[in-house]
């Protein structure tokens, strides 16, 4: 296939199925987002007509930085501040004991207490205090099936939520109450059961422009694919979660950069199954839009979409797998592996089949959260803390401040995971968020090694984190050979590279 060839096969999978030594580059914010934009609207795409010579195309893409020699550094498109560690949030006086069901309040608050910044004031201590416990309240008489108990503490929690000056705490306190009453009276929102596709992906770019947790992880497993595939001459992307495709516009690029020109890149992209309304096909459109952006930078590229109602209904057949002597294989996963715990046996299954595949590397990105737990309680402490700390981040990033419609819609996206932890049981309830730890233990379980992401990612990524926030309270933390990005204290997502091992039998 030569370079400005494209194959653009989509494949819809039956209706009744159930449901290193190279270079990373990275754009700034704007640019990448920009690029994201493009996919939902109809903005240009580099012309694939234009006669744009190597030399060119090197000073389009490339800045400052030299790009070859040994220097693993990375190439960053504009200045980076390095001053976002310092917290100067107000907290609760260290010495003050305050405990709720054994959970320690403090830790609840996780900074939603203290200097909220659109009013300059503090929260009443107190009535934060009641908020919390209150909340606990209702979710421990929901464990014991005390719903009338439940009910009325319901009503006790809206008072005390309508008493708080605003900021985090308010909005995500608002949102658990509102999962704690479908909870009991067992509704479910109309809005969540009927949204659309196209509703769906705008919430995602949403989210994905508001803070940088996307951003982090489409970095850490681009940089680790690179180094995967710096010796391939033909090589194929299995992108567990393509969405807009925001996360391959940069791999490309690098791959445009690579000392002896550029491999053949193939990308078989799968997603969700669109609701039966949505006339168009969003794979396509994003698959043509990628192949466009490859051929301007002069890359061969094919690609195919895949649409399942779960990762579960893959065959390793499906994807059209080539001699590894042939052609390197890299699996990608962005939150996409913790909703198959819903359904028993599908991690196994996916797992299986991506041993079966045998790529070079298999790269993860997943909240660092405990929410797959059966006991009500426990589940819903570990929620207000991940959550109150998601809030607490969109409150005071500056990029959201000046964006009120992302912002909204950012909290939107928050909401729905929110109401499928509280509200959802069985094979409905697909937010099941794992820790690092207990990963590490299924994948190894299941036949994968840990490959170490090292210290020259760490201070990449401390780069990115820079460039593309500018602000206080990030911070990104080496953990066991994986990459954590973290609000302070609190670790939000980790990402993780792995590599199968392939058992050998003798005669």
């Amino acid at each position: 296939m030569s370079s400005r060839e494209m194959s653009m096969d989509t494949i819809m999978e039956d209706e009744d199925s159930f449901v290193s030594n190279t270079n990373a580059i990275i754009y700034a914010s704007s640019d990448i987002s920009g690029w994201t934009h493009s996919l939902i609207s109809d903005n240009n795409i580099p012309n694939s007509s234009s006669s744009t010579s190597v030399d060119d195309r090197q000073q389009q893409i490339s800045t400052a930085g030299g790009g070859g020699g040994g220097d693993d550094s990375m190439i960053v498109s504009s200045g980076a501040s390095s001053s976002w560690f310092n917290n100067n949030n107000k907290q609760i006086d260290d010495q003050q004991e305050i405990r709720i069901f054994n959970v320690d309040f403090r830790a609840l608050c996780n900074n939603t207490c203290g200097l909220l910044p659109d009013t300059g004031r503090t929260v009443n201590e107190e009535t934060s205090i009641r908020l919390v416990n209150t909340l606990m309240a209702c979710a421990e008489a929901i464990q014991e099936n005390n719903l009338s108990q439940a009910d009325v503490l319901i009503s006790d929690i809206r008072r005390l939520t309508v008493s708080q000056i605003g900021g985090a705490m308010k909005k995500v306190a608002t949102y658990f109450t509102d999962a704690l009453y479908h909870k009991i009276h067992r509704l479910i929102p109309q809005d969540i059961v009927e949204s659309s596709y196209s509703t769906d992906q705008l919430l995602h770019m949403s989210f994905y422009e508001s803070c940088p947790l996307l951003k982090f992880a489409h970095f850490s497993a681009n940089q680790s694919i690179l180094n995967a595939f710096a010796d391939s001459k033909r090589v194929h992307v299995i992108d567990f979660s393509l969405n807009q495709g925001s996360q391959w516009p940069t791999l490309l690029q690098a791959l445009a950069l690579r000392p002896g020109g550029p491999p053949t890149f193939r990308l078989s992209g799968i997603n969700g199954k669109p609701q039966p309304n949505d006339s168009t096909d969003p794979l396509q459109e994003v698959g043509f839009k990628l192949a466009q952006f490859a051929e301007s930078i002069g890359v061969e590229f094919e690609f195919r979409g895949f649409k399942v109602h779960t990762l579960a209904d893959l065959e390793a057949s499906m994807l059209n797998i080539r001699p590894s002597n042939v052609e390197a294989v890299a699996v990608n996963s962005v939150f996409e592996l913790h909703p198959l715990f819903s359904t028993p046996g599908a991690i196994k299954k996916v797992l299986d089949i991506i041993k079966q595949i045998q790529p070079k590397i298999v790269t993860i990105a997943e909240q660092e959260a405990n929410h797959n737990r059966s006991d009500f309680m426990n589940r819903i402490n570990e929620a207000w803390l991940y959550y109150s700390t998601m809030f607490n981040v969109l409150e005071n990033s500056k990029s959201t401040q000046t964006n009120n419609l992302n912002l909204e819609m950012t909290k939107q996206y928050l909401w729905r995971e929110i109401y499928n932890l509280v509200a959802c049981e069985g094979t409905k309830r697909v937010v099941r968020h794992e820790t690092l730890g207990q990963w590490r233990v299924r994948l190894n379980s299941a036949g994968f090694n840990l490959v170490p992401l090292g210290l020259n990612m760490y201070r990449q990524a401390n780069l990115l984190v820079a460039l593309i926030t500018n602000e206080e309270g990030y911070r990104v933390e080496e953990k066991d050979g994986c990459l954590m990005l973290s609000w302070h204290s609190r670790p939000l997502i980790t990402t993780s590279a792995w590599r199968g091992y392939v058992a050998k039998f003798w005669d």
